[in-house]
């Protein structure tokens, strides 16, 4: 019996470790639209199909690719009557200046690994930093998913759909609108 599995084991591991570096810094350089597979192939040195083989789709390339930091604020350290608003101003200034976001979000509504990660980023980071403030730690996930619903739709029709009164509108004025409705599912009661 030969070592053959496991040579091709830790062969494949180095193809794709090869192939999401390639397309992180492809994707960084070029952003999603303009990056190619063909191009992100060649910056791997291995054949296109490589890439499709291992993972399916320029669209579940990129979600496997997608390394994001939310950077969210230490909350705790924020008075509590200001946390939506600190929260609304946070996201609404990370997607302004970070299209990675983006395209993530526009490649997870038609792509399941896309929105498996997208789910990710918000369920470990958002629900992490929800929980040391609510008041109720076992509402969190709750709340955390209410916030990412306020934000998600912000950014989907800002920066996906761009929906003109959206587009339009001037990032503090969103902020205005949008954290009262945030700051009430971080620490009201659903019937105030």
């Amino acid at each position: 019996m030969t070592d053959a599995a496991p040579t091709r084991a830790r062969r494949s591991d180095t193809t794709r470790a090869a192939i999401l570096r390639a397309a992180r810094e492809r994707f960084a350089a070029d952003g999603y639209d303009r990056a190619t597979i063909r191009a992100i192939a060649a910056d791997a040195r291995i054949d296109p199909s490589m890439v499709m083989r291992y993972y399916g789709s320029k669209e579940g390339l990129f979600a496997a690719a997608a390394e994001f930091d939310l950077r969210l604020p230490e909350l705790v350290d924020m008075p509590p009557d200001r946390l939506g608003e600190l929260l609304v101003r946070h996201f609404v200034d990370r997607w302004e200046t970070d299209g990675t976001m983006a395209a993530l979000l526009r490649t997870a509504a038609t792509n399941p690994a896309a929105a498996e990660r997208m789910r990710g980023i918000f369920a470990d980071q958002l629900t992490t930093a929800v929980t040391r403030v609510v008041p109720d730690p076992v509402e969190a996930p709750r709340r955390a998913g209410l916030v990412a619903s306020q934000m998600l739709g912000v950014a989907l029709t800002r920066y996906v759909l761009r929906l003109p009164p959206m587009v339009d509108a001037d990032p503090a004025e969103l902020v205005a609108w949008v954290a009262p409705t945030v700051q009430r599912y971080l620490r009201g009661t659903p019937d105030a």
